[in-house]
């Protein structure tokens, strides 16, 4: 590989320590100010390397361009590459220290002796397949940051190699970054129109190789329940216990219909929030399906349920909330089909099995495609996001890298279609 290519889990490391977690109980945009703190590292850094048209908006994204460099006469779309720079609120983003494992065993990781914090083989089989390569893990105290700092440092690498090697070609290429994705607003304010792409790709997949244009169609739930407070000892035929009626809500909707019971492009109803009292209890979910047709009858399952409550307990004992959060790409990337067979043909140049799955999630790139900009997920090579068995392969990385180069130098090749 490119001597350059080297750089990525450097840039990595670098950002990685920076804390960017974003919070899901802000209006504001970036929802935390020291999101900033990487957006200006981030532009100061594109405007060094001489990527045009660099700015930071006061929304806390960050966009660049690197000009076409094709002969008068050939064409390519205008290809872009996003990714978001939050990391997620569910655990401590602050203080990250990475810890660099060269010449993996392929055994047990111990993360913290002192708070006896593994990584397991037992536990995440799929790290034997790192075996003599370099990992970089946690402390066991924090999250990594790879999702989706590993998709930054990858493109920002991608850009200083085409910036290096003029002489090789290429269409124009967009870069963006974007706050938030983490709380679901990552596209809210996203300048589809001066981003300045045809098509894109969010690289903020997982373990190398893969290769997304399907997820969740996404809604949120919400129901509130109105009870009524009475004293035990006189509440026969009085009480209305706002807290049983909500476990009685949950128990209205399908039992396996649940997360811990499905994979692939099972869907479910989510519980992610219960709390209350006899008086009032709330309850939030997710509801999710890739199918749009069992989507629709989900959220209708869901009102049907507070309506049983009403009736059986009063108008008004239950309110219920069902809002569209996202929807399934798939429609969207179908008619953009080469996206998908150009990076698998890369994937393939570079000896990297594709392996192409349904997103049991969503992605910045499924709101953008829905704002007409098709784009679907490229892995970033990392593993475990989200917690403290965060970890990532440096020389996936360095691969994934090479992958992003090899897209667009085939985009060239692929003008017209």
């Amino acid at each position: 590989m490119s001597q350059n290519l080297s750089q990525t889990a450097e840039r990595f490391l670098r950002y990685a320590v920076i804390d960017t977690q974003s919070a899901d109980d802000k209006e504001q945009m970036p929802s935390t100010e020291k999101q900033r703190v990487l957006g200006r590292m981030l532009a100061e850094e594109l405007r060094e390397m001489g990527v045009s048209e660099v700015r930071e908006d006061e929304n806390g994204y960050v966009y660049g361009m690197i000009p076409s460099n094709l002969e008068e006469g050939a064409a390519a779309p205008a290809l872009g590459f996003i990714s978001h720079m939050d990391t997620a609120p569910a655990f401590s983003g602050e203080n990250v220290k990475p810890r660099i494992i060269e010449n993996y065993d392929g055994e047990d990781i111990c993360l913290n002796k002192e708070a006896s914090i593994w990584l397991s083989v037992k536990e995440f089989p799929e790290m034997k397949r790192y075996k003599g390569q370099t990992l970089i893990t946690t402390d066991g105290t924090t999250l990594l940051g790879a999702d989706d700092k590993a998709g930054v440092a990858e493109i920002m690498t991608m850009a200083s190699w085409f910036l290096a090697h003029p002489e090789e070609k290429h269409g124009k290429i967009c870069i963006a970054f974007t706050p938030d994705e983490e709380v679901g607003r990552g596209a809210d304010r996203f300048d589809v129109a001066g981003f300045g792409a045809d098509v894109a790709y969010t690289v903020d997949g997982g373990a190398i190789g893969e290769l997304e244009y399907e997820n969740f169609n996404a809604a949120s739930g919400r129901v509130r329940l109105h009870g009524a407070s009475i004293h035990p000892g006189s509440a026969k035929g009085k009480m209305k216990n706002a807290l049983l009626m909500g476990m009685e809500f949950q128990s209205l909707l399908p039992v396996f219909e649940n997360p811990m019971y499905t994979e692939g492009y099972e869907g479910f109803f989510h519980l992610d929030r219960m709390e209350g009292n006899v008086e009032e209890a709330e309850l939030e979910y997710i509801i999710r399906d890739h199918d749009r047709v069992k989507f629709e009858r989900k959220k209708e399952l869901f009102k049907a349920a507070g309506a049983f409550m009403n009736q059986k307990y009063g108008e008004g004992a239950a309110e219920v909330y069902v809002k569209d959060s996202y929807f399934n790409m798939k429609e969207k990337i179908e008619p953009y089909m080469y996206l998908i067979d150009e990076a698998k043909a890369a994937m393939e140049e570079l000896d990297i099995a594709p392996v192409i799955v349904p997103i049991r999630g969503g992605t910045d790139g499924a709101r953008l495609s829905y704002m007409g900009l098709p784009c679907p997920n490229i892995c970033t090579g990392g593993h475990n996001f989200h917690g403290k068995y965060e970890y990532i392969c440096a020389e996936s990385m360095e691969t994934i890298t090479e992958l992003l180069i090899r897209i667009a130098k085939r985009f060239v090749k692929a003008k017209g279609e």
